[in-house]
């Protein structure tokens, strides 16, 4: 059994600092191993994962569209939809109905960019532009390019499922890789489990009353009756994310 840290050993991290992102980013990569290697192994995957994004897409969408209460986010048009008719329902919104490929065409950026990132440092523009993306799912702008557009809201648990739903489609696209070593597998699937639940927290942040900061996220503020209530889950969410991370390399 290792020996536990001693009190000298234990890093202190004072729950202020955690409201500044780099100071944030920092905590959540030495609490998950976040390592530069990680981000190597994630740049790596491009050739492999590119070329499969639309297979991926598909595969999110045709379950965002399996439910209502996922596919209703859809049916308000969003930023850069300036034609076409909007549906009355979510049932009237299928993959290639305007509005879903507007999203699928973010998602698709989104995921070059995690796999096109070369800077993982603390103070990486990748760490913004994805606590950025946490922002503009509250119905706050996040970006400068939608401050006077419809704003977007998806509720904190949408989004935890939808980031759950992403790794298993990558994980499973990585797995089923011919031509690829056991090794490299597991190197790919490990970083892109830590990226995503270092998302999940860039999402949480946004949404969950943390009692050690006290800070009020955006999310909040678009919903009045949660104002006060101390809910605490960016905690618990990195501490899942490290003991799937350990159950990933226990079993490749």
């Amino acid at each position: 059994m290792a020996a536990e840290k001693s009190a000298s050993q234990m890093a202190h991290i004072p729950p202020s600092s955690l409201r500044s992102l780099p100071t944030r980013i920092s905590y959540l990569s030495s609490f998950l191993s976040f390592q530069p290697s990680d981000g190597l192994s994630i740049q790596a995957s491009k050739p492999l994962i590119a070329p499969l994004i639309p297979v991926a897409l598909d595969l999110v969408y045709t379950k965002l569209l399996g439910y209502d209460i996922t596919a209703k986010a859809f049916v308000p048009r969003q930023s850069g939809q300036e034609s076409g008719p909007s549906p009355i329902r979510p049932q009237d919104l299928s993959l290639t109905h305007e509005h879903i490929l507007h999203r699928k065409n973010f998602l698709k950026g989104y995921l070059v960019k995690l796999v096109s990132n070369q800077d993982w440092t603390p103070t990486s523009p990748l760490w913004d532009y994805m606590d950025k993306v946490g922002i503009a799912h509250t119905g706050e702008p996040g970006f400068a390019h939608r401050a006077k557009k419809p704003g977007l809201r998806v509720e904190f648990m949408q989004l935890g499922l939808l980031l759950g739903f992403v790794e298993d489609v990558v994980v499973g696209l990585v797995l089923e890789m011919e031509g690829l070593d056991l090794k490299t597998k597991k190197d790919v699937v490990l970083a892109w489990n830590k990226l995503l639940w270092i998302q999940n927290d860039l999402f949480a942040r946004h949404y969950v009353v943390d009692q050690d900061t006290g800070e009020i996220p955006r999310g909040v503020w678009k919903n009045a009756s949660w104002r006060g209530t101390a809910l605490v889950a960016g905690a618990v969410g990195v501490a899942m994310g490290v003991a799937s991370g350990i159950a990933y390399g226990a079993f490749l």
